[in-house]
């Protein structure tokens, strides 16, 4: 499993740049969708290699699993 990470960079002019990473596939919509939301209009967006990367169903019901039985 990898790191999820979130980086913004805030330019003098009021422009913000957003970074995901560790995120797959579309998810990372969901994850940014409320705070582009606060933050303005959007510009230009850029996917990247982990937007595009399939994820394994079987995978995440594991993790899901094992998410669960920390508790």
């Amino acid at each position: 499993m990898s790191l999820e990470t979130l980086e913004f960079v805030i330019y003098p002019d009021g422009r913000v740049k957003e970074t995901v990473t560790g995120i797959v596939g579309r998810s990372c919509q969901e994850v940014t969708a409320a705070i582009e939301a606060e933050l303005g209009i959007v510009l230009t967006q850029q996917a990247t290699a982990d937007f595009f990367a399939q994820t394994n169903p079987l995978e995440q019901s594991v993790q899901s699993a094992q998410s669960l039985m920390s508790w």
